[in-house]
């Protein structure tokens, strides 16, 4: 069995996790890895439906999403999560408890994140509707040394893509892809 490992995407509210996640899934099912996806919004509907987003609850939570993730890394599965997980500390217990794991920083500027904002969420904070988006109301620590950085106010989906394959072949959790000759 292939050892499993976890891609930890991390940005800001609308800075292209959830798309980056999909992409990211469909490149490692075409290679023939067993993938899941854990995007921040689904996972925290059936996992966290009990928390809010306090700084507390947003810990709690991101503890059960690392939990989650070790239990199928553990099992060879290689697991997507797309979660702003905002604190480093927060990232810094995932990645203890997961054991294989990747950084990557989803970084986009807030004014564009506010002009993407599918959700509308940006919308309502900066007219005080909601009082704890990350960016906006509540801080977001950026990362310090993760392995990857995509950028998705620049770059195309698929260079981003490209980029965190490339760590993962480096760091040989995923073997390098066969180029077609015939």
């Amino acid at each position: 069995m292939r050892n499993g490992f976890a891609v930890w995407l991390t940005g800001l509210p609308a800075s292209g996790k959830t798309t980056i996640a999909l992409a990211l899934e469909k490149a490692l099912r075409e290679r023939g890895l067993n993938v899941e996806v854990l995007d921040g919004d689904e996972v925290r509907k059936n996992l966290s439906p009990d928390l809010g987003f306090t700084i507390e609850d947003r810990e709690i939570h991101a503890k059960r999403v690392a939990y989650v993730t070790k239990l199928l890394v553990r099992n060879g599965v290689a697991v997507v999560v797309g979660l702003i997980s905002p604190m480093r500390n927060f990232r810094e217990y995932a990645r203890n408890q997961i054991g294989n794991f990747v950084e990557v920083w989803v970084k986009c500027p807030l004014e564009e994140c506010i002009k993407r904002d599918p959700k509308g969420l940006y919308k309502k904070a900066l007219k005080g509707e909601i009082t704890d988006l990350t960016g906006i109301q509540d801080p977001y620590e950026e990362p310090l040394n993760p392995e990857v950085t995509v950028d998705t106010y620049r770059d195309s989906i698929e260079e981003n893509v490209n980029k965190i394959l490339k760590k993962l072949e480096d760091l040989e959790y995923i073997p390098p892809k066969i180029e077609d000759t015939s």
